[in-house]
């Protein structure tokens, strides 16, 4: 499907954003028009407080920098408010009851609950009890919000979805489960190169796979041909890896070598933070086909865009 042949509705009928498995392409369209509506306004400077009076609940299990920033900004430009909730594992295994902690907030005016850090089965049980939107900002299995955010990045900058060709390189992480399922479910051709030892976890690819041909690789030369997007992840952001794991990952670093087997208009994406001499040379990075920091600010038109369509 061509998203510029897509007439938008700007609305959707999913209540929660856990993953995006659970959203059509139609829907996915819908957001990322939503979003670019959200930068537009952004850019002239309109009044978009569609969230006034609103609390947004934010459940934090592990730290955040541009994630809570933009989402604490992003809610704050909507005319809504943030309120930070206290999360323990240890609360929730003394038996804190996630229905009574959803259904209360929600009588304190609360429209929407954001999570980083939260277990994805838990997140589930959260979502399947709570009568407010519960949204997923990052968990070890997936990152949506980063996935709109990219989708809505190559759009910007491809001005099409279909047909163009994504590689991802390096860590199979958070980020390339998620960006991998909005990819294919957009009609984008999507490569994957990473060591067999840090690969995509096998439910999320072989998920994926029932919606669209994703070429699985461990050549990273391979996947970068003629790519359009050349895509990586932090290796140690999420987890530590060990001197033996780093020195696996090493031939996977982006580096000149990558991007020149990639089409000559490629760009190249990383949602930060990023370790420079890692998993990206510093002269990709921070060259001309570098779009990390565009990336970064759409998060921000992303979020505001999750947040209107979702809340009711």
């Amino acid at each position: 499907m061509d998203i510029n042949r897509y007439s938008p509705s700007y609305s959707i009928n999913q209540k929660h954003m856990t993953r995006l498995a659970d959203y059509s392409t139609e829907e996915l369209f819908e957001l990322l028009y939503a979003t670019k509506q959200m930068k537009a306004k952004f850019a002239a400077h309109e009044n978009t407080a569609i969230l006034r009076g609103v609390a947004i609940a934010l459940l934090f299990g592990d730290s955040s920098l541009r994630t809570r920033s933009a989402l604490e900004i992003g809610i704050r430009q909507l005319g809504g408010e943030c309120v930070d909730l206290p999360y323990s594992e240890d609360d929730m295994r003394a038996g804190e009851n996630i229905q009574d902690v959803v259904n209360v907030i929600s009588r304190y005016g609360v429209g929407a609950l954001i999570t980083r850090g939260i277990a994805q089965e838990e997140l589930e049980n959260f979502a399947d009890v709570s009568p407010i939107p519960v949204i997923n900002s990052t968990n070890a299995d997936f990152v949506p919000i980063q996935a709109i955010s990219d989708l809505y990045t190559i759009w910007e900058i491809k001005k099409k979805l279909e047909g163009v060709k994504l590689a991802f390189i390096g860590k199979g992480t958070n980020v390339a489960a998620s960006i991998l399922m909005g990819a294919v479910k957009c009609g984008m051709e999507v490569a994957i190169a990473t060591p067999e030892a840090f690969t995509v976890k096998t439910a999320h690819l072989e998920r994926a796979e029932q919606y669209g041909n994703i070429t699985i690789t461990d050549d990273p030369l391979f996947a970068a041909k003629n790519a359009d997007i050349i895509y990586t992840d932090s290796y140690h952001y999420h987890s530590l890896v060990s001197k033996e794991e780093a020195d696996t990952l090493a031939p996977y670093k982006v580096n000149n070598r990558i991007m020149a087997a990639a089409s000559g208009t490629a760009i190249f994406m990383h949602p930060l933070p990023a370790q420079r001499g890692v998993e990206v040379s510093p002269e990709v990075i921070d060259g001309k086909q570098s779009v990390v920091y565009q990336q970064a600010e759409n998060k921000l038109h992303a979020i505001k865009a999750i947040l209107a369509l979702l809340i009711k």
